[in-house]
C-alpha cells in the first residue's frame, strides 16, 4: 500500500486510539462529561482538570498535525504528478492566436454524414449496428468515451486542440475494433456495471 492509506495505517491509527483513549479517560476522570470532553478537545471551553488538559493538549496539537499530514501528502502527490511531464512541455509559450482560440468541441457525429466513405463506414457501424440507429445514444456514448480518452496521462502535455483531436482518434479507433461486432464499449461496461 502506498499514500493516504498507508499514511493513516502506519499514523492515523495509533493517533486515533491515543485520542479516543484521552477521550474515555477524560471523560471518566472529569466531572465534564463526553460533550464536556468535546467542547475542552475542540477548545471551545477551558480545561479544569489533569485530564482536561491532556485532551487539550492533543486537540491543540495533533488534529492540525493530522489535518496538515493529508494536506502534505495530496499536495506532493499532485506536484510529483506535474514534475513527470517534462519542462519544454509544461512551459511552452502558446501563441496569442492559440491562446485565444475557444476550445474544441466533441464532433457531432451527423455532420459526419456523407462527409467520406470512411465516416460513412463507421457511422455505419456505430450508429446503425452497434446502436440499432438511436444517434442520440450513439452521440452520449460517443461523448462519453472521447471525455474518458481525455482524462488519460497520455494527453497530458497536449495543447487543448491535440488533445481532443488524438482523443477523437482514438476513440474511433477504439469504436472500430468493438463495433465489428456489432457492440459498443460504453453499452458493455454499462450492461456489466449498470
Amino acid at each position: 500500500m502506498s499514500g493516504v492509506t498507508q499514511w493513516f495505517i502506519d499514523w492515523g491509527v495509533p493517533i486515533a486510539v491515543i485520542i479516543g483513549w484521552v477521550w474515555v479517560f477524560g471523560a471518566v476522570r472529569a466531572e465534564k462529561s463526553w460533550s464536556g470532553i468535546y467542547r475542552v478537545f475542540t477548545l471551545i471551553d477551558r480545561p479544569v482538570h489533569v485530564s482536561s488538559w491532556g485532551a487539550s493538549v492533543i486537540g491543540w496539537l495533533l488534529v492540525p498535525a493530522l489535518i496538515g499530514g493529508v494536506a502534505g501528502h495530496v499536495i506532493a502527490a499532485r506536484m510529483q504528478r506535474v514534475k513527470e511531464i517534462a519542462t519544454n512541455h509544461l512551459f511552452r509559450r502558446r501563441s496569442l492566436a492559440r491562446r485565444l482560440k475557444l476550445p474544441g468541441r466533441i464532433t457531432f457525429l451527423e455532420t459526419l454524414h456523407l462527409k467520406g466513405p470512411h465516416d460513412q463506414e463507421f457511422l455505419d457501424r456505430y450508429v446503425r449496428r452497434a446502436h440499432r440507429g438511436d444517434w442520440k445514444k450513439a452521440q452520449d456514448h460517443w461523448e462519453i468515451l472521447v471525455r474518458d480518452v481525455l482524462c488519460t496521462v497520455e494527453l497530458a502535455d497536449l495543447d487543448r486542440t491535440e488533445a481532443l483531436a488524438s482523443a477523437e482518434s482514438c476513440a474511433r479507433a477504439v469504436m472500430w475494433m468493438t463495433s465489428y461486432e456489432d457492440k459498443c464499449l460504453v453499452c458493455i461496461a454499462r450492461a456489466t456495471h449498470p
